[in-house]
């Protein structure tokens, strides 16, 4: 699902002081200038009515999706080819968080970019939009009280039955059951980039597992 975003908040980051090539989204103002509006990231979609596209969000440290509707100043875009995609993609993976998820059943995946979003129950239907994406574990503690726990300050996450135990990089450990933030019915699920993301998806994504379903989660350095 596409988060919209106001255009007086998209902003041309470049993931690094060198800049990479893959698709670059420009548009030219009435006095003829033409701006940069986005690099680095990979179109998925454009009409005469919007242009669609991904790129990492240093802020979030994640992909996100952004659609920018068309009006009297159309955008243009200049396509990467899929080397410089795939390139882009690979520069993506090394900004945002990576862990290795076991499942219940002993399979470890690596995941990169990885964040916690929110469907219905059972993983059936459209993304929850209502609720926003986090990078960060909120806990309902067993000593009662409440924390979130942000990404970068975890090691590892065990998961059993609904209950967490969370090891912090600077060896606290947390007890509780995840915090959802809404009395409303849904699932909460783990995505991420794998080796097999493909540029070319219309999804931020390849990984996806609801925290039901996952063992641990262990956080690279």
């Amino acid at each position: 699902m596409v988060r919209l975003t106001p255009l007086g908040l998209v902003v041309s980051l470049s993931l690094a002081a060198a800049s990479f090539a893959a698709d670059v989204i420009t548009q030219t103002n009435a006095e003829g200038k033409t701006l940069v509006i986005q690099r680095d990231c990979i179109v998925i979609h454009q009409d005469s009515s919007a242009v669609v596209y991904k790129h990492f969000d240093l802020a979030e440290r994640r992909v996100v999706k952004v659609r920018l509707e068309q009006g009297s100043l159309p955008y243009e875009v200049d396509l990467g080819s899929p080397s410089e995609r795939r390139q882009i993609v690979e520069r993506w993976r090394e900004f945002g968080y990576r862990v290795v998820v076991t499942d219940l059943t002993g399979k470890s995946t690596l995941v990169d970019d990885a964040y916690i979003d929110f469907y219905p129950p059972g993983g059936h239907g459209s993304l929850l939009e209502a609720l926003p994406a986090l990078t960060s574990f909120p806990i309902q503690l067993d000593g009662g009280g409440a924390d979130s726990i942000e990404f970068s300050d975890i090691a590892r996450v065990d998961m059993s039955g609904g209950s967490l135990k969370i090891t912090e990089r600077n060896g606290k450990v947390e007890s509780g059951k995840f915090l959802m933030p809404t009395r409303l019915p849904a699932e909460a699920r783990l995505l991420g980039i794998t080796d097999h993301y493909d540029p070319a998806s219309d999804e931020v994504f390849d990984f996806s597992l609801p925290l039901t379903r996952i063992k641990t989660i262990q956080f690279e350095p």
